[in-house]
């Protein structure tokens, strides 16, 4: 559609205007170009049958050439301009190797043969483009997933408008069983909603008041509103969007190897086409039409079509894969070095933990229940907004507990907070708060250091009356992943800035072979390059923030919970959209699974080129059959084989 000049119409317009995150037209082929390359294989299909029959059948021969002609102006033109484009700027392609077999099939009188070598090629070019085309769909699926316009309240009325006219902090509603068309908070109302989309989830999740929801995720039921926090070039979807483009660029070792072999391969098999053409005739006395012919059937079948695609398609089909997977790989490279992985490194915090604080145990001394100390400690922490504070207070709310009265409240940075609730002074934090001629019950809090609790102690004054220990939840599908890896023989340790108590025992609990505790980020990064020179092969999982430099220096870096993270997506080289670390494993899987199709892909390619080069030089195939066989099927089983990575259970 135009862009409109007149600024007061694309206004009372703006549920029409588009932008570049919604234009689908961008990302897919327009209907009359995927209509083309089908009416030309129609067209030529008739023109060949009917000059074969008429050649063959009736002796027709200058009007079947006429018609094999035709065929050849038709289906080859393309192929014909860019071989010949490629000669004169002295680069050596694909197209140059048809022309050259299709022109000496011609000028030998093969016009039957000459004809079909660029009708078959046109379809084996029509079958990679086919390959190309689940890549832009890929992306052209993501875009379709939120939807181009919003409903949004304006003046108190619900007004439609396209979603790039919604500005941030404006209200949208979201209807039972509509998508939400941009990401935001929910202010209103209570449904389940289906994020399969972004985070690769299968069990829709409950959003309330407070709660974040993404663009293309859908409602399955229930009323919300929802107050925008990105624009729509903003959202998580548009930003997936932009790595799986991204993501289809980066080329894997592998891929760039056989991009760098091609460019040798065709001058080399145009001179060893030269000499089976000219040796034998000459040197030998042979039929130079028979020698000439199989060195045009060495041409055909030479071109490196399925050999060339047989490690893209097969990257962007795992890319794919992945992202339908809620795993989003930002290149081939990533998918290549992730099989290879020897040693895995995890982040303590917000990677094998929930990274949210559980109260775990509640000590009463001194006469005081509790209950008691729950609800001094509560009222207290009600002030403040430190995470000790909010794990507490999620405590309590599950209880009947009430809070009391905080009268001249103070919070000491780094230690604690007092207060006077009944006119009694209370104290809430850890020991460097309180005076050093205080007798802690040392044991207690021993105990729980070595349990890899946090202990907090609550006083009365100068006497102790209780304590409170909090431990970071370990995540549920912790303990099953790194024993899938030690499975897999791959080596795992936890990094953490914790203390060596609550590094054993999470370590301990979990499983893993090793643990570094009391880091800062630029140790972690020094630990990282430790194992590299030990195991050359290191990934690495963390949150995509704090861990950003160590996640730099792996051979692979995976964020956790991309769907929160803005910056774990722009800096890892892959994010998991869920906060899911099983999915570590499937990415090895994938990994593993997508270099096995590679490897086939190659071999197979390899070997039956190998195969007909033979052949075409005894005379044992035809110029139709190398393209038919030796290129075209051989690409049509190359893609297939390929698209079955992301269709089959890994």
């Amino acid at each position: 559609m135009p862009e409109k000049n007149d600024d007061k119409t694309k206004l009372e317009n703006e549920e029409f205007y588009e932008c570049p995150y919604c234009t689908i037209n961008l990302m897919e082929e327009k209907e009359s170009e995927r209509r083309t390359p089908l009416i030309i294989i129609t067209i030529s299909t008739i023109i060949l049958a009917l000059g074969l029959y008429l050649g063959f059948i009736l002796g027709q021969q200058l009007i079947s050439q006429i018609l094999f002609l035709a065929v050849a102006a038709i289906s080859g033109y393309e192929t014909i301009k860019y071989g010949i484009l490629s000669i004169l700027k002295g680069r050596f392609t694909i197209s140059i190797l048809i022309t050259i077999a299709a022109v000496g099939a011609f000028s030998i009188g093969q016009g039957a043969e000459g004809a079909s070598v660029l009708f078959l090629y046109f379809i084996a070019e029509f079958l990679e483009d086919y390959a190309s085309e689940r890549a832009r769909n890929s992306i052209g699926a993501l875009v379709k997933l939120a939807p181009e316009t919003a409903l949004v309240i304006r003046d108190g009325k619900n007004i439609k408008v396209h979603a790039h006219a919604v500005q941030v902090d404006e209200i949208i509603v979201v209807k039972p069983g509509d998508k939400i068309p941009l990401d935001g908070e929910v202010t209103k109302g209570v449904s389940s909603v289906n994020q399969a989309a972004i985070t690769g989830e299968s069990i829709a999740v409950t959003k309330s008041v407070g709660d974040e929801v993404f663009a293309g995720t859908i409602t399955e039921e229930g009323y919300l509103e929802v107050k925008v926090t990105k624009r729509s070039d903003e959202t998580v979807i548009s930003k997936i969007i932009e790595l799986v483009k991204d993501s289809q660029k980066r080329k894997s070792n592998t891929e760039a190897f056989i991009d760098r072999f091609a460019g040798y391969y065709t001058p080399m098999v145009i001179v060893l086409a030269m000499i089976v053409a000219i040796v034998p005739p000459f040197i030998w006395g042979l039929s130079f039409d028979t020698w000439f012919y199989r060195a045009l059937v060495l041409l055909v079948v030479s071109c490196p079509c399925a050999l060339a695609i047989s490690t893209p398609v097969a990257m962007v089909s795992g890319i794919t894969a992945g992202t339908k997977n809620g795993v989003l790989i930002k290149g081939g490279e990533y998918v290549e070095e992730m099989q290879n992985t020897k040693i895995m490194v995890f982040d303590k915090t917000g990677t094998l933990t929930e990274g949210k604080l559980k109260v775990t145990d509640i000590i009463s001394l001194n006469g005081y229940s509790k209950d008691e100390i729950l609800q001094i400690a509560a009222s207290l922490e009600s002030k403040s907004k430190h995470p000790l504070a909010e794990a507490v207070l999620r405590y309590v709310e599950e209880s009947e507990i009430e809070f009391m009265d905080v009268n001249d409240f103070e919070s000491i940075p780094g230690k604690g907070l007092k207060g006077k609730i009944n006119d009694k002074e209370f104290y809430i934090g850890t020991k460097s708060l309180f005076k050093e001629n205080i007798k802690f019950p040392d044991d207690l809090i021993e105990n729980f250091e070595i349990q890899g609790k946090t202990t907090i102690i609550v006083s009365e004054q100068e006497h102790i009356i209780g304590l409170i220990s909090l431990m970071d939840t370990i995540r549920d599908l912790s303990k099953s992943t790194i024993k899938e890896l030690k499975n897999r023989n791959i080596k795992t340790v936890m990094l953490t800035g914790d203390n060596e108590g609550t590094a054993h025992a999470v370590a301990y609990e979990i499983g893993v072979d090793d643990y570094y505790a009391n880091l800062l980020p630029e140790d972690k990064v020094k630990v990282v390059d430790g194992l590299l020179v030990e195991y050359e092969h290191v990934g690495m999982v963390g949150d995509g923030v704090n861990d950003a430099p160590a996640l730099a220096r792996s051979n692979v870096g995976v964020a956790m919970g991309a769907a929160g993270s803005d910056v774990a997506i722009e800096t890892a080289d892959i994010s998991l959209m869920h906060d899911d670390i099983s999915k570590v494993n499937y990415l090895i899987d994938l990994s593993k699974k997508t270099m096995d199709v590679v490897k086939e892909n190659v071999s197979v390619s390899i070997l039956v080129k190998t195969s007909f080069a033979i052949l075409a030089v005894i005379g044992l195939i035809t110029l139709w059959m190398a393209v038919a066989f030796g290129d075209m099927g051989l690409s049509l089983a190359v893609i297939l084989n390929s698209i079955r990575i992301g269709r089959n259970r890994i």
